[in-house]
């Protein structure tokens, strides 16, 4: 049976490119500044990525400030306590329970929580081993409220 985890990617490539594009007008220290409002507005990191494209015209903040957006939000104190990935994660599987509290027989979505649950466990793994999460950091699906 063919698991879910060994289909291929078809997606497009960043051109690597060591400094920042020749028409980009930001310097480094605005491009820092825009990443900490943002931050200090409750956006996630990808939501700064997507506001910082779209609006301001900055493809990476990398290439200009040598830094992540994470980095960034770390070094003032921003960054969110679990990784963003991992708390959206945690975000489908609260809702998931929610819906099967309504509905006890929807086996297919008792499935997909299994699924879930398991990224979830991995992923918090591989964060401990890291260092990002605390090691006595547990997910336990009935006490975590904070993404109501």
């Amino acid at each position: 049976m063919r698991k879910s985890k060994e289909k291929g990617k078809s997606q497009s490539t960043r051109p690597v490119r060591e400094g920042p594009p020749a028409w980009v007008k930001y310097r480094p220290e605005e491009v820092e500044n825009l990443v900490v409002e943002l931050g200090r507005k409750g956006y996630p990191p990808s939501m700064i990525g997507i506001i910082l494209r779209d609006q301001y015209g900055i493809p990476l903040v990398k290439q200009i400030t040598g830094k992540k957006i994470t980095q960034i939000l770390r070094e003032k104190g921003l960054a969110p306590e679990i990784p963003e990935d991992l708390a959206n994660l945690i975000k489908r599987a609260i809702k998931i329970r929610r819906h099967l509290e309504e509905h006890p027989k929807d086996y297919h979505s008792k499935r997909g929580l299994q699924l879930i649950e398991a990224k979830i466990h991995r992923l918090s793994k591989y964060y401990k081993r890291r260092g990002v999460l605390p090691p006595d950091w547990k997910y336990e699906p009935g006490k975590i409220s904070i993404f109501a």
